[in-house]
């Protein structure tokens, strides 16, 4: 008996925006397959293959890939960058294409209108003969054209305020600063699992947080990427591993952002003086992330174990010994600048209990500090090695 036909076996919904697997919020869910058996049509000929337009790829987690990855990482961007639908794929393995799939999200973040992808697998009885990928899409062409005008808008806002001149370090810790004087977390935020949310509505998630910090570094030329993990307490979590003079840093601008925290010892302290930026997570080393943050990432990441531009040591507030000279002309020079208050990292934790012994316990503070009413209102992190004052 003659048997014609094309048989669709089953469509499953797989899970939701692979990109985001590891997040908590709900998420829509938009991964589909379908998976045709070619049996009926085995003479029908195959269509060309798909001519990857090679260009110049400088991603990290592409640098980080095999040769064949690299393959399936080009054929999976260009997919997305230009709407194609149906491109074949020179991978067979669903696990190793979603892997891929993240990499590129990662390395891209001006590709913040995917939300996912579909993709189709064609056998020949039980033999696999091609899987084909369509990206999904948040947004209309005419749409994401539209949102790229107010992102463009508001990054050269940003680059044009910039300081004259600066080094890698400057750019760095002005985009942070940047981004979080013009940001509010908002866990209910739109699309605040890219760009978007940040640079249009100025209120988002830690991905948002970090595909900003990552998008506005490299237009300063500066290399930044994603990095995705875990924080204490085990919730999904993204942040940012940047590239100055040569030395790697992590960078977490959602943690910088202070506003919404409450700060230890502050109570009752005029609003106006709270820190809304918390510069414990500009430039640190994997040791220092490591306290806090648990990487998960997609592809292996360099050791951080640079110190020279981290914010305290750039900014001379940094401690490798107690030094009572050291102490007077930080606070000397803060009240002369106006700061509202002043951030002392240590070293290691011998360092830091000397300076808690000699400021707090033996209220050697009161040397330094203009307070009439012989009220001192600090904080102090055991873990971070640090104390604040209010000014």
């Amino acid at each position: 008996m003659k048997r014609t036909g094309i048989l669709l076996t089953g469509m499953l919904i797989l899970t939701g925006c692979l990109a985001y697997a590891w997040q908590t919020l709900p998420r829509q869910q938009s991964d589909l397959y379908r998976q045709e058996n070619l049996g009926a049509r085995q003479k029908e000929s195959e269509p060309a293959e798909q001519v990857i337009k090679r260009e110049q790829e400088n991603g990290y987690a592409y640098g980080k890939l095999s040769e064949g990855k690299k393959q399936l990482y080009l054929e999976i961007r260009d997919a997305l960058v230009q709407f194609e639908e149906d491109v074949k794929l020179s991978s067979y393995d669903k696990d190793e294409i979603s892997h891929v799939f993240q990499c590129v999200l990662n390395d891209h973040p001006e590709i913040f209108y995917v939300d996912g992808y579909t993709y189709t697998e064609y056998t020949l009885g039980d033999i696999l003969k091609k899987i084909t990928f369509t990206g999904t899409y948040r947004f209309s062409r005419e749409e994401i054209a539209e949102k790229q005008k107010q992102i463009d808008s508001y990054v050269n806002q940003c680059l044009s305020d910039m300081p004259e001149n600066p080094d890698d370090y400057t750019k760095v810790k002005y985009i942070y600063e940047y981004l979080i004087h013009h940001t509010e977390y908002d866990a209910l935020a739109e699309d605040n699992q890219n760009i978007c949310s940040v640079f249009i509505e100025g209120r988002s998630v830690c991905q948002g947080y970090a595909k900003a910090t990552q998008y506005l570094l490299n237009e300063a030329g500066i290399f930044a990427t994603l990095v995705l993990g875990r924080v204490i307490g085990g919730e999904g979590h993204a942040w940012n591993l940047v590239q100055i003079d040569g030395s790697y840093y992590y960078v977490d601008t959602t943690w910088g952002d202070a506003s919404y925290q409450a700060v230890g010892g502050a109570s009752g302290y005029p609003v106006e003086k709270i820190p809304t930026i918390n510069y414990d997570y500009l430039c640190v080393s994997t040791e220092q992330m490591n306290l806090t943050h648990t990487l998960d990432n997609v592809v292996d990441l360099p050791v951080c174990d640079s110190m020279r531009d981290n914010y305290y040591v750039r900014e001379g507030l940094y401690f490798t010994e107690w030094n009572e000279e050291q102490i007077e002309r930080i606070f000397r020079e803060e009240y002369e600048k106006g700061s509202a208050y002043v951030t002392l990292k240590c070293a290691d934790y011998e360092v830091y209990k000397q300076m808690q012994d000699a400021l707090i316990m033996n209220q050697g503070i009161f040397q330094y500090l203009d307070c009439p009413d012989g009220v001192v209102s600090y904080s102090d992190d055991e873990k971070q090695y640090s104390m604040s004052f209010w000014l």
